[in-house]
């Protein structure tokens, strides 16, 4: 019990700061980017008159973002304030957590070559579709418009774009706190707490029951590309499923609590239900398509 309190406070420590810090990172980016390049630009960017253009381009434009789900959050707030079309935003922020060149790379090096191209086809074709019905259910109107420019924090609105970019990364921010430290605490909570072993235990076949399974225990775990997809080895050395795995990665990487809370900042509630929902297909169709292909 003593070990699991002590990695629960270390997981949230350690998640809470690295978050913390990426979002600054990330805002600051943002607004650098948004001082440099007009609103114009963005738009004209991913608002190119064939619209099949505009969602592959946003699929594109994710797949080559290194960021994980939370970190996606403040460039998708930057997308939607900048005017660019809903669509196409929305098939950035599903790929840009799961398409990133660091997951394809490592599942590559840790489940194969093929288990990387399968993933790889079948979150760029849901990324675009996703977009597209995301759309048409006209969930734009779903979107609060949070302001990443922001307060006086930092005081001078006409000062240096440092300075300016400081200040909008820290508006941003502020009022994503409390709605962080939440996500992170519940996520820190089930990391430290949930042994190993019940995942092993009720998610450990290759049939749709169990990739279901590891989909929705996916959620809740919080945890990096870069630590889950050692994990995802190792449980596959332990005898799950190839797509079993892979729909346990797409769950925690696509869709996870810290992310969940931060989009009900942006978002109303149809929303977040809908793209939980996107996630939890996406996860089931990719494990199984692994399953049958490989």
């Amino acid at each position: 019990m003593l070990d699991s309190i002590m990695e629960f406070i270390k997981t949230f420590v350690m998640l809470f700061f690295e978050l913390f810090i990426l979002f600054i990172i990330v805002s600051f980016i943002v607004s650098i980017i948004q001082q440099i390049v007009s609103e114009e630009k963005i738009k004209y960017f991913l608002s190119k008159p064939n619209q099949a253009i505009n969602y592959i381009l946003g699929m594109a434009f994710g797949a080559m973002t290194p960021f994980c789900s939370c970190s996606t959050i403040p460039i998708l707030a930057g997308l939607l304030n900048s005017k660019v079309p809903f669509g196409p935003a929305m098939s950035f922020l599903i790929a840009s957590p799961l398409m990133n060149p660091l997951m394809i790379f490592m599942l590559w090096a840790l489940l194969g070559w093929k288990v990387a191209v399968v993933y790889f086809i079948v979150l760029a074709i849901f990324s675009v579709l996703t977009g597209l019905v995301f759309s048409k259910m006209n969930l734009s109107k779903s979107y609060k418009g949070v302001n990443v420019k922001g307060d006086e924090f930092f005081a001078n609105k006409h000062g240096s774009r440092f300075k300016q970019a400081l200040n909008d990364a820290w508006a941003f921010l502020y009022p994503m706190i409390p709605y962080l430290f939440i996500g992170v605490f519940i996520g820190a909570f089930i990391y430290g707490f949930v042994p190993e072993t019940f995942i092993t235990k009720y998610a450990s076949g290759g049939g749709i029951i169990s990739v279901f399974i590891a989909s929705i225990i996916g959620i809740p775990m919080y945890i990096r590309p870069e630590t889950m997809l050692p994990i995802a080895e190792a449980l596959a050395s332990k005898g799950m499923s190839l797509g079993t795995v892979v729909a346990l990665i797409i769950g925690g990487a696509g869709a996870s609590i810290p992310e969940v809370v931060l989009l009900s900042k942006l978002f109303k509630k149809k929303f977040v239900i809908s793209f939980v929902i996107a996630i939890l297909v996406v996860a089931i169709s990719t494990g199984l398509m692994v399953n049958i292909v490989i």
